[in-house]
């Protein structure tokens, strides 16, 4: 089944289309570019029909593996800066990575970043959309590279997804 023929099945937002959804997503990210697919995460991060950004984002970060985990803090450090990550949640991440109120001196590594709890990392993404919504949309680029994890989220985000591609595509 071709692209369009699975994202016209999802034209509807609401609608519960024939099939298994995610057998539908696998076909999806194959076909689409990471454009199109990182646009559909961004409208499931952004959806009322899933949890808050934040929240979303520390359950991604706790499925992730810590160059997963890595990519996506250096990501939020680039919005927020390194004093302001440093210091938001009342300094957790500056104490773990013990960097202080100053924030990192360079990109997150993969073992720092498996010391940040998704908790920490739920605060530091709830701070970046407030400081900078569109990293609604750079997480959702990102997350476009590990279309795996973005299965994790569940029925409704993937067909929130594939809607919203219906509608761009």
């Amino acid at each position: 089944m071709g692209l369009l023929d699975i994202l016209k099945q999802y034209a509807e937002p609401g609608t519960q289309p024939s099939g298994d959804v995610f057998n539908h997503f696998d076909s999806v990210t194959q076909q689409a570019t990471p454009k199109q697919l990182g646009g559909g995460i961004a409208a499931a991060l952004r959806s009322d029909a899933t949890p808050a950004f934040g929240q979303t984002i520390g359950s991604l970060f706790g499925q992730s593996n810590p160059d997963q985990k890595a990519g996506l803090l250096n990501e939020i450090l680039q919005t927020l800066g390194p004093t302001a990550a440093a210091t938001a949640g009342g300094g957790v991440l500056g104490r773990l990575l013990g960097t202080g109120s100053s924030g990192p001196s360079g990109p997150i590594t993969p073992s720092q970043a498996a010391q940040v709890s998704p908790s920490v990392l739920s605060t530091l993404a709830t701070t970046a959309q407030q400081h900078d919504g569109s990293i609604v949309d750079r997480v959702g680029t990102f997350y476009a590279q590990h279309p795996t994890l973005v299965k994790t989220l569940g029925v409704a985000a993937l067909g929130v997804v594939m809607s919203h591609m219906s509608q761009h595509a």
